[in-house]
This record gives C-alpha cells, structure tokens and sequence, in this order.
C-alpha cells in the first residue's frame, strides 16, 4: 500500500481495562472474605494485569487482522500480497477499509481505461482496414476489367490505368502519413528549427492551394495588411505541412463563395498564435473533442468525396505537440471553424 496504516491501540486498551478491572474486583472481593485487604498489592496486580492484558491482546488482534486480511487479498487478488508486511497492520477497521475501497477505485479506473484503449484499438484496426480497402478494390476493379477483355481497347485500357493509378496514389499517401505519425508518436522525427518569416510562409501555402480555392471560388486572405515580417523559431518544413492541411481542410469542407482567412497575433512577449478561420460548414460540439484521432471524420458518408488520408488534422497535432506548442479549435455548426496554434518568438 502507498502509506503505513495507522496502528491504534483503543481496543486493546478498553478490553484491557475491563478484564483488569474485573479480575481486580474478584481478587478485592476474594480478600474482603477473608478479611484482609491489601491495597498495595491490589493496585500492583491491577497495573500488572492491565499491562500484561493490553500487550496480548494487542499483539493477538494484530497477528489476527494480518493473517485474515492477507488471506482476502490473496483470494480477491486486489493487491500484491508480498507488498502486506507487518509493518503495515493496523487494529483501526475504518483506515483499512478506506484503504481497501481506495485501491478497489483506482483497479476500477484501471479497467476502465484499459476498455476505452481495447475500443479505441478496434476502432482504428477497423478505420486503417476500411481506408485502406477502398482503393484496393478500385485498383483491383480496374485490373480485373482490364484482364477480362477491356484491355484491348486502347482508350479504356488508358483511362482504366490511369484511374488504378489514382487507386496506388492514395494507398500510398495513406501508408506515408500512417508512417509519418508513427514515428511522430515515438518521436522518432528530429526538428530543424531555424529562424523564418511566418508571414512568408502563409503566403507560400495560399499560392501552393490557390488552384484548388479556385475551384470553389474560395478566397484565401490575411485578415489585415501585414507590412513588417513576424519572426519565428520552429521547424519551417514541418509548420508549412501544419499550415498547408489546415487550409487545405478549410477549402475541402468551405462553402463555395466563402473565405479562409489566417491571422498572426502577439499571445504573450516570446509567442505568437496563428489563426485559420472559415465560413464554412463548421464542426458540431460533441465532434470537436475527437477531431484530432486518427481516422476520425465528423461526416462519415461524404467524406471520401473530398479525399484525405483522415490522419491530416491528427498529425497536426503531433507536429505542433512535438514543437512544446498547443493547438486550439473553435467551431460553430453551419457558421464555421477556427483552427490556432502557438509558435515561439524569434529572439
């Protein structure tokens, strides 16, 4: 157990205390017959009896509570009997069941978390096997059709390859994120921080997903003039990949005609928080705190309509984690979301 338990010595001292009173009474009773009473010698033996009564009952009531505990925690195996040394007996009933219920409580929480990890488990090998069957069997679809005969049509077996290939392109994206935030989890990706112009950067990302804003009409702005360069210390690459699927998932989910906008702000003397904010669908409350597991996809049935492997969002979070930052959002259904994390201050 984490503490000693508390030794007490009330019941012996009151049993003690009885049987010495009595035998006393019955020794003074013994003399008065007699008449001869010998005050001295009565209190002697009440101080001897009293003593000798407290220390054996004491020791028998602990020896009994250990050996009769220990055998309830070997039958119930709820805690490790080799950790229930003498030294941690105690006669105080109440201590011990307060200890007990304490570490019924924490075998309790055990198991329960130990429930939601198994689900959660299931639930990705469920998720991976779905993401990736999909593509599998359109490229075998298309090789299957091609094989049967279609293949000596030139046209079709052209537009049939391409699509395959279309297939192996996001099994191969799927595999290269599932690789990447595996070794983002075992921190097996090193970070070359260097000084750079955040600024320069959101606007590399909105010329990079410009085409694809195009296609909706969405427009990807600042929300105000930024003259002076904002400096800032981190990974440049890997805050470009942040800033890139965090756009890209603003144009993917955007209402058409709507606007992406990304804002830098002062948060305290040596950090920054980037904001990127939509118009668009937005996200519902009970959604928002799962949004960064892997695979997780609030609109389960159009969600392959706008592609993505489903680890975007959380291997931003990986990445912004492995940067010692904090990653926020904010989502209001049908009016639209906002994604913000912290960068540290060039010095």
């Amino acid at each position: 157990m984490a503490k000693l338990f508390k030794k007490t010595y009330r019941f012996a001292g009151f049993t003690s205390t009885f049987i010495t009173f009595f035998l006393t009474s019955l020794l003074g009773v013994f003399f008065y017959w007699h008449g001869n009473i010998n005050y001295k010698f009565l209190l002697l033996f009440f101080l001897v009896c009293y003593v000798f009564s407290f220390l054996i009952i004491q020791y028998r009531v602990e020896k009994f509570i250990y050996k009769q505990v220990k055998k309830i925690y070997n039958d119930v195996k709820l805690l490790d009997a080799t950790t229930f040394d003498k030294k941690r007996i105690t006669t105080d009933m109440s201590t011990l069941t307060r200890e007990v219920e304490r570490f019924a409580e924490d075998k309790k929480l055990e198991i329960e978390t130990l429930k939601d990890r198994e689900n959660y488990r299931k639930e990705f090998m469920g998720n991976v096997a779905h993401e990736l069957k999909t593509p599998l069997f359109t490229v075998q679809g298309y090789i299957l059709t091609l094989l049967d005969g279609a293949m000596k049509d030139k046209t079709v077996r052209k537009k049939y390859l391409q699509r395959a290939n279309k297939g192996v392109e996001r099994l191969l994206y799927i595999v290269k994120d599932l690789d990447m935030i595996t070794k983002l989890e075992m921190g097996d990706i090193s970070l070359v921080k260097e000084d750079f112009n955040i600024i320069e950067l959101v606007q590399n990302v909105f010329d990079l997903l410009e085409m694809k804003a195009a296609k909706k009409n969405i427009i990807l702005t600042f929300d105000s003039e930024y003259n002076d360069s904002i400096m800032v210390h981190a990974d440049r690459e890997r805050i470009q990949q942040v800033l890139t699927n965090l756009v890209e998932n603003s144009i993917k989910y955007g209402k058409p005609d709507g606007t992406t906008e990304v804002s830098i702000e002062d948060l305290i003397k040596n950090k920054v928080i980037v904001r990127v904010t939509d118009n668009g669908e937005g996200i519902e409350k009970e959604h928002i705190p799962r949004l960064f597991e892997r695979f997780f996809r609030v609109d389960k049935s159009g969600s392959r309509k706008v592609g993505g492997s489903g680890l975007g969002l959380s291997i931003v979070k990986h990445l912004i984690e492995a940067h010692d930052e904090k990653i926020y959002v904010e989502s209001q259904f049908g009016i639209g979301s906002e994604f913000s994390f912290t960068l540290e201050k060039s010095k």
